[in-house]
């Protein structure tokens, strides 16, 4: 996958919210051709990423969005409980 710094920069943005940034994963994967980024995250730490009525989700998924246009990709990305 050519995401490695929207990978890079999604990792760093939830790290950065979450409370347990050790439990954090991000994984890439391409579903139906389109590159799709998959973040995990511990137990109870889902709601603080995707914040009131999902807005810091929506930051996260614009800011990471921008970091992949510079290297010329378009791609999805989904916020998982770790027990998923």
């Amino acid at each position: 996958m050519s995401a490695d710094t929207a990978a890079a920069v999604l990792t760093h943005i939830v790290r950065s919210i979450v409370d347990d940034p050790d439990a954090v994963r991000v994984e890439s994967t391409s579903v139906d051709g389109r590159d799709r980024l998959e973040v995990r995250v511990g137990p109870g730490d889902l709601g603080r990423v995707i914040g009131r009525r999902g807005r810091t989700a929506a930051s996260i998924r614009t800011v990471t969005r921008a970091a992949a246009a510079r290297d010329g990709v378009e791609l999805d990305i989904e916020f998982l409980d770790d027990d998923d």
